[in-house]
């Protein structure tokens, strides 16, 4: 686990206002959900069999003997939010967001943590194809403004319950002729899991499956009709992607289309967003047959991708550099009034001098530096310095905060 120390937290920031605004206006709303959950929650929704619920949950009892868990993703939290708070019932079409931390025990790497942050959005009573283009429309968007550009959209189908059987009864087929050829983790799974063996890392793997069958060739007329036209819909709106049929995802949830912004910067964890259908969830959990699709982003890995374009503080728009007991007191009252205005003001509190003090207001980087002594009081003007081109000028202390407010507005 990792802290988020100042010079990073602007950029989380940035990251985070740019999804409430983008978000928005796609019609998506906030929901907050707390960070633990009943455990079951979670194995039935993302399955009992994947990594997360077999190795990486953090999973405890508390005092009445439940088995509570740190909440290891975002979607299943958010449909028990949906389905206990009956929200179906205030709107057919539910389009909602979140952000927050997550938990897992698993091996830290380039952007990963065991307590992670995840920004996420589920869509939720519409199955039509059109809905996946737009939530994938979204977030090309979102990318799009946070200046993230050496990213790739890549799309799959899973199949349904109709089809899908089909295809796990083939790479389970194809997978028992190359048992030897594959990791532990692999040969253990690939019964249960089968479709996790195609995401496994480890090269020996990646060569003796890379003639897997494709679930493509398998899927049935509705399944492959829906892909085409999700498809379609991309084209329409001139969005770039890449089919991937080896793309799997680690949660049993998923049905039909799926998706993965992936990059060639992180290595081998290369999935900064990923995402999909998962239209039987909501009924597993004991709510309506109501279907779905969502994604969630990995903050910390977007965060690692700004790079050299790590968002900045903003800088003071004034710095008050007060001389003697008296100035201090003033520049102390004035800063504040400047503050009550939506100004950026700061000052020293220690009785430096204005050489010290406008040191002080260059490393903060300050716009202006309002210097005021004992002369100034008594003439009732200070002296204004503009820290980019180095002039100087006098200004009156009677309405001295609208001066200031048109100056720093004005630039």
């Amino acid at each position: 686990m990792n802290d988020i120390l100042p010079s990073d937290v602007e950029t989380w920031q940035f990251l985070e206002r740019e999804a409430h605004r983008i978000f928005k206006l796609y019609g998506f709303a906030e929901i907050r959900v707390p960070v633990v959950e009943k455990t079951e929650l979670f194995c039935r929704s993302i399955g009992e069999t994947t990594d997360i619920v077999e190795k990486e949950m953090y999973t405890f009892d508390d005092r009445s003997s439940n088995s509570l868990t740190l909440r290891p993703e975002g979607t299943a939290p958010v449909m028990r939010s949906f389905i206990e708070h009956k929200l179906h019932a205030l709107d057919p079409v539910s389009k909602l967001y979140y952000m927050g931390p997550m938990f897992r025990y698993e091996r830290p790497q380039k952007g990963r943590y065991r307590q992670f942050h995840q920004i996420g959005a589920e869509a939720i009573g519409v199955d039509d194809p059109m809905m996946d283009a737009q939530v994938l429309a979204m977030l090309c968007h979102y990318f799009d403004a946070v200046g993230i550009d050496n990213v790739e959209l890549h799309v799959n189908s899973l199949g349904c319950q109709e089809c899908r059987p089909q295809y796990r009864q083939a790479l389970t087929g194809y997978l028992e002729s190359r048992l030897d050829k594959l990791c532990a983790d692999c040969q253990r799974r690939y019964q249960t899991n089968p479709l996790r063996v195609l995401d496994c890392k480890v090269p020996a793997c990646q060569e003796a499956t890379k003639d897997a069958p494709s679930v493509l060739d398998l899927l049935c007329s509705g399944c492959n009709d829906h892909f085409a036209q999700v498809r379609q819909h991309l084209q329409e709106l001139q969005i770039d992607y890449t089919i991937n049929a080896r793309m799997v995802r680690g949660l049993d949830y998923y049905t039909k289309t799926t998706f993965e912004m992936v990059t060639n910067q992180l290595g081998s964890q290369n999935a900064v967003a990923a995402g999909g259908r998962y239209d039987g969830l909501i009924k597993e959990l004991g709510g309506p047959a109501l279907p779905g699709i969502g994604f969630a982003m990995g903050v910390e890995r977007l965060v690692l991708m700004k790079g050299e374009q790590q968002v900045q503080p903003p800088r003071p728009d004034v710095f008050l550099a007060a001389l003697g007991e008296a100035a201090g007191q003033k520049a102390f009252a004035l800063m504040y009034r400047l503050q009550r205005l939506d100004l950026r003001a700061e000052m020293a509190f220690t009785g430096k001098s204005l050489k010290a003090q406008m040191r002080r207001a260059g490393k903060l980087n300050a716009r202006y530096v309002l210097m005021l002594g004992e002369e100034e009081l008594a003439s009732g003007q200070a002296q204004l310095r503009d820290m980019d081109n180095g002039s100087q000028e006098p200004i009156a202390l009677e309405g001295i905060e609208q001066a200031l407010l048109e100056k720093t507005r004005g630039n």
